[in-house]
């Protein structure tokens, strides 16, 4: 395979999945937004080897030509860079249209000029919406019950209509809850650790009662390279979720956070981390079928005892000053 692009290289998932590349010898393009300070993301955090075989650009996926001039000699495009925050999309919606939506249009434009063999769209679990049956196959209806989720959504029926319409050569992977070293400390597993590694026993949360199908990160990584990997016929075409096929509860996996920690932890809900009453997902539960027999791709942290190592590596991992220093543990960042 030649040159793969990611897009949203400097961003949680997409520093594992350019890690994983480069541990597979793939020749990576990373594309990252630019910023005046010269920084990476997360891509700082690499041993100076992989920041040595990596080439960077930086752009913005919302600028046509900054996407193109990045894809440009590539013949493989993972598609991440998105906003994903759900708390701020009420606040600005917006910026999700013009940054998930018509970033996606640039990418998928881009692909279709020139001639890209394969392009991985990342979409996200949240565009179900609450479950309306359980496991969550790929059948289900798609639900945006947030600004976010509608914006996914969107950028999802773009990758179809690309295909359907030029024959784009797309595949969407659709993920479910990926949690691990790295992640924004908007969502529930980090900010329960980092509040808990910073010597807090009383953790502030929104709704314990939703459940989540939590996938590790080094295993969803893992999965949408499978996307560029797999057989054109088996996955062309296709929207497959990426999920542990295992549901739990929020307030069950603070209790386990709390086992891993070794720690006793207090729960007080915090009502600005709550969601409005309509736009919460109450439940979320993968069907994994098409990623097993499409993408030859199964969890490595499935189940009760999957989650528990998973949970132990990522506190392991914030529970290190100096990673706990790159977050503001003491407040609510949306």
């Amino acid at each position: 395979m030649g040159k793969v692009l990611v897009t949203g290289a400097d961003g949680f998932i997409g520093s594992h999945v350019v890690e994983q590349l480069l541990a597979k010898r793939h020749d990576v393009r990373a594309f990252v937004q630019y910023n005046s300070f010269g920084t990476w993301g997360w891509l700082d955090s690499l041993s100076p080897d992989q920041k040595a075989a990596i080439e960077v650009i930086t752009g913005d996926v919302r600028d046509p030509h900054s996407v193109r001039e990045a894809m440009r000699g590539c013949t493989a495009v993972i598609h991440l860079a998105a906003l994903i925050a759900i708390p701020y999309s009420y606040q600005a919606p917006q910026s999700y249209v013009d940054t998930n939506v018509h970033g996606t249009l640039n990418v998928l434009q881009a692909a279709r000029d020139l001639d890209v063999d394969r392009v991985v769209h990342t979409s996200t679990s949240e565009v179900y919406g609450t479950a309306q049956y359980v496991p969550i196959d790929e059948r289900h209806p798609l639900v945006g019950q947030s600004p976010y989720s509608a914006s996914k959504i969107g950028a999802d029926q773009m990758a179809v209509a690309f295909h359907a319409s030029f024959a784009t050569p797309v595949v969407t992977i659709r993920p479910f809850n990926t949690y691990g070293p790295r992640q924004s400390a908007r969502a529930v597993i980090p900010t329960v650790i980092m509040q808990v590694a910073a010597g807090n026993r009383h953790v502030r949360l929104g709704s314990l009662a939703p459940t989540r199908d939590f996938s590790f990160v080094a295993d969803t990584a893992r999965g949408l390279i499978c996307g560029i990997e797999a057989p054109a016929a088996a996955v062309i075409g296709q929207t497959i979720n990426l999920g542990s096929n295992f549901e739990i509860s929020i307030g069950d996996s603070v209790a386990m956070i709390g086992e891993v920690m070794g720690v006793d932890i207090v729960i007080e809900q915090d009502e600005q981390r709550l969601r409005p009453a309509g736009s919460e997902v109450e439940r979320l539960w993968s069907d994994n079928t098409l990623a097993r027999e499409q993408l030859g791709w199964t969890p490595d942290y499935a189940g009760l005892d999957g989650l528990r190592r998973g949970l132990g590596e990522t506190a392991a991992w914030f529970s290190n000053p100096a990673h706990l220093r790159n977050y503001k543990a003491d407040r609510y960042v949306v």
